[in-house]
């Protein structure tokens, strides 16, 4: 996702999609111990889109 997707949502969506990435990140990083390499592309993508989740979370409560 995009940071400006992530600007668009409001304080509970930003706890519920955190949840959602970080449920998926246990996934492939348990997919990825078992020996499936397929999925670290998407590993680092949703490490990236944490990353830029929690960026636009601080930037609002920094803006209140």
């Amino acid at each position: 996702m995009r940071a400006e997707e992530f600007r668009n949502l409001e304080g509970a969506e930003f706890g519920a999609k955190e949840a959602e990435i970080r449920e998926q990140m246990f996934r492939l990083k348990f997919q990825l111990s078992m020996g499936q390499v397929d999925g670290l592309r998407k590993y680092r993508a949703l490490r990236k889109d944490l990353a830029r989740l929690l960026t636009v979370q601080r930037e609002k409560e920094q803006a209140s």
